[in-house]
């Protein structure tokens, strides 16, 4: 079959002849028709991400939309290595499928599931929102953030705060339910005290960070120390990307002084059965409500000549 097969760590895919997936036990098979080059799918083609597990040649993709025999399209990820989704046909564990709802194109749902899971179970298991709690949302102008300021309204956020680098992408966010637009690359002080001012008036009670590095700091200090904004509830910060860097500095003083929770949120954080769960509520909400998704479309076979780079808009690829 063809297949976006990866031959070697951080060069992008080539399309290729790889062997068909063999069937498996509590499996189903799906003839895809859509998967995304979604920051997680970058990374593990760059052997970068933590939960890579093979070496090449393996087949690209996480997730994407297939049909399956009965007729139904179905959303599904984590394909068994050396399988991913980028690929004609699919063999997936049927729990780790939920069915697309009728009249959700299959590229918008292939585009928007992943960046819809990054903040729909942060929202909804891992730190959910409290009546009259707003959402702070650091790195809102890539695809992933965009989505997570529009989720946070749709679930009730009172207000959502984004910090973003590009100034006209972060002001493109206003209609989409972004109430505050921080500008990041400003003197930390400076963003320190802004962050703390709307926390304060706001009633920031969670934090989605698809950046970590140096804003990521900012944003832990301005929630810690003496002037920290206090309630009667934790301000729970969840750590979702790392587009800025892999680590920080991380003082004692400002998590004793404050009421700031660090949690993580990715493979591994969640049960695959709350994983399922979610992204299906999220398909169902992006049926109904259209959130904006922004995206590109390219047939499999241009995967190697349109990979680009992760800053670049995100790829979903038609297959066949």
């Amino acid at each position: 079959m063809k297949a976006a097969v990866v031959h070697a760590f951080g060069q992008p895919p080539r399309y290729d002849d790889f062997p068909p997936p063999p069937d498996r036990e509590a499996a189903i098979r799906l003839r895809v028709s859509a998967a995304a080059a979604s920051p997680l799918a970058r990374s593990r083609v760059a052997g970068a991400h933590y939960s890579s597990s093979a070496a090449p040649p393996f087949v690209a993709g996480v997730d994407g939309v297939g049909l399956g025999a009965d007729g139904r399209r179905r959303y599904f990820f984590l394909p068994a290595p050396p399988y991913g989704a980028m690929e004609e046909e699919v063999v997936v564990a049927e729990a780790r499928t939920v069915l697309v709802p009728e009249g959700l194109e299959s590229t918008v749902a292939a585009a928007a599931a992943n960046s819809g899971m990054s903040c729909w179970v942060p929202l909804t298991r891992l730190a959910p929102l409290r009546a009259g709690e707003s959402v702070l949302v650091n790195g809102a102008t890539g695809a992933a953030g965009r989505m997570a300021v529009q989720v946070a309204r749709h679930l009730g956020a009172a207000h959502v705060v984004a910090t973003g680098r590009n100034p006209a992408k972060l002001e493109a966010l206003e209609p989409l339910g972004a109430d505050v637009r921080l500008p990041l690359g400003e003197a930390d002080a400076r963003l320190r005290d802004e962050v703390r001012r709307w926390a304060r008036e706001l009633r920031v009670g969670v934090v989605l960070d698809y950046l970590w590095g140096p804003s990521a700091s900012a944003l832990l200090a301005a929630l810690g120390g003496p002037n920290a904004p206090r309630g009667p509830d934790r301000i729970r910060f969840v750590q979702i990307g790392a587009v800025s860097g892999d680590s920080i500095p991380l003082p004692s003083a400002p998590l004793r002084s404050s009421g700031v929770e660090i949690l993580g949120s990715g493979i591994g954080s969640s049960s695959p059965d709350t994983t399922v769960a979610a992204i299906g509520e999220f398909l169902a909400a992006l049926g109904r409500e259209h959130f904006a998704v922004d995206f590109e479309r390219f047939p499999l076979r241009e995967v190697e000549r349109s990979w680009g780079t992760e800053r670049d808009r995100r790829r979903v690829y038609s297959i066949p």
